[in-house]
């Protein structure tokens, strides 16, 4: 989960590919770390460093203790950590985000972002969601919120210092103000915010002042960045965050989305991270044009290792790119068990439970391939491509057979089933992206198999991918791939996981 495809000098968007939303940004030094929603999922809060905004590497998850991520079985996916902001201050990093559903707006800080990061500081007066922090210069913290409305906060004690007060929120009538980051750049602070809702028409938008807290003058060429009404394999662009770049110049890093197949186009990956470069005109900030294939910086790039496809399991602790489904219990989750594999314990869960028993990565490619050699010799379990509890597809070993099963909404059937070859077997699922070959093309297909002793890759089930998406779904999380434990106990040797042919 790291590195780039450079191309003629350049670079791809988007930078951190797959389920990867509402990136927040800070710069200390030489060095950028940029964090992300996580939603319903344990660890929370992903963690990544840069030295050239390109090039990304995850060292941890901000929340990987039960104390700091109280996620309820009752919690519906989709709810969960919405929309961190991270900030550099006084020598320490904060954090502050919404958990929706369960302890809302909380702040934790560090001194290394790697972590260990404190247990949360709750902010029983900061109202809604999507919380920003900025410091003047007396040292006063200025926390904005979603709406877009703004108060004094202590960060210490988490006492708000002022009534929130409502400043700028963007076009007359516009829909869904939010996202809101405060900066103080050259003679203005400017406030920028997203607009338009997190579907087609998400846009960025700002406005300046002398003042913090106003007033504010929105900039004449609103909205900064917006793909909507366009023609673009780009869209939903939004919820951004400026950051001053290695040669002085500016960019911003946004989220967006990659729709596949034809109208009205389903993305399946979730809402990603992208970087476009950002110019500055009578002191407002002109947004570069947003592309797949961006042309190189004005930086040297400096390429980070990437995680290697096949993880074996052979470490104490999972690498952090894997996440699971509101928790992580170690008796139900473990490499200890049994040395080089990964246990997984149902104690009665399934795919379509709230608890259930799941650990997987984001699915990063729009063409990939997965594969995992599992022993359910004492149980029944398999590989999953995991939306949420009503949107899934899945290959299960047990009881003597293998089964492709699919869940689609209030549907949930066998696709189709085979003998289970004596001991261990592998299996696997390849997702090809499809070209739309008419106006309702989906956006790609799923097929489930086995991995037969002399090597080929036997299919039992394909499915097509646009009920793994979020036009079809709902919600605000992306695909998920990786292993789960229906009953019983079961056992992964290892895991692969791989882009194929263009993705």
């Amino acid at each position: 989960m790291s590195g780039q495809q450079q191309t003629d000098g350049g670079f791809a968007n988007p930078v951190i590919p797959g389920f990867h939303p509402d990136p927040s940004i800070c710069r200390v030094g030489d060095d950028y770390y940029l964090v992300n929603s996580s939603f319903e999922y344990f660890p929370g809060i992903p963690v990544f460093h840069s030295r050239d905004l390109v090039n990304w590497r995850q060292i941890g998850n901000a929340l990987d203790r039960p104390s700091q991520l109280p996620l309820p079985h009752t919690m519906p996916s989709s709810a969960g950590i919405y929309a961190p902001t991270l900030r550099h201050h006084d020598g320490r990093f904060w954090l502050i985000v919404t958990n929706v559903g369960s302890t809302g707006n909380v702040l934790f800080t560090a001194t290394d972002p790697a972590g260990p990061w404190s247990d949360p500081l709750p902010l029983p007066g900061v109202p809604g969601i999507d919380p920003d922090l900025a410091w003047d210069e007396d040292g006063t913290c200025w926390c904005t919120v979603a709406g877009i409305s703004q108060f004094r906060l202590d960060p210490v004690t988490g006492e708000n210092l002022s009534e929130p007060e409502r400043t700028w929120s963007g076009a007359p009538g516009a829909q869904a103000p939010e996202a809101p980051h405060l900066y103080r750049i050259g003679e203005y602070w400017y406030l920028l915010i997203a607009e338009g809702g997190t579907e087609r028409g998400h846009c960025v938008s700002i406005a300046r002042g002398t003042s913090p807290t106003g007033p504010f003058e929105p900039c004449p060429a609103n909205p900064i960045l917006t793909h909507r009404s366009m023609h673009h394999p780009i869209q939903n662009t939004g919820h951004a965050d400026l950051v001053q770049a290695p040669d002085g110049s500016w960019c911003l890093v946004l989220l967006a989305v990659r729709p596949g197949g034809g109208t009205p186009g389903w993305h399946v990956l979730g809402r990603e991270t992208f970087l476009v470069p950002v110019t500055w005109e009578d002191g407002w900030p002109v947004v570069g044009e947003l592309e797949l294939e961006m042309p190189a910086p004005g930086w040297p790039l400096t390429p980070v290792p990437a995680v290697p496809a096949r993880d074996d399991f052979d470490e104490a602790e999972l690498h952090p790119q894997w996440i699971s489904v509101r928790e992580r219990r170690a008796e139900l989750c473990t490499t200890k068990e049994r040395s080089g594999w990964l246990t997984l314990r149902a104690a009665g869960a399934s795919l379509d439970e709230p608890d259930v028993v799941f650990t997987g990565r984001r699915q990063q490619h729009l063409s990939c391939e997965a594969r995992t050699l599992v022993d359910a010799s004492a149980g029944r379990g398999g590989l999953a491509v995991r939306l949420d509890e009503q949107h899934h597809y899945e290959i299960e070993a047990g009881d003597g057979e293998v089964k492709v099963f699919a869940r689609i909404g209030s549907l949930r059937t066998e696709v189709a089933a085979r003998p289970l070859p004596a001991g261990p077997v592998v299996l696997g699922v390849d997702i090809a992206k499809q070209q739309p070959r008419e106006a309702r093309s989906g956006p790609d297909l799923v097929s489930f198999g086995i991995e037969e002793p002399d090597g080929t890759f036997t299919v039992l089930g394909s499915l097509e991918g646009r009920y793994l998406s979020t036009e079809v779904t709902g919600g605000f999380t992306g695909r998920v791939i990786g292993m789960y434990a229906a009953s019983g106990t079961v056992h992964f040797d290892w895991f692969d996981y791989r882009a194929a042919q263009a993705s």
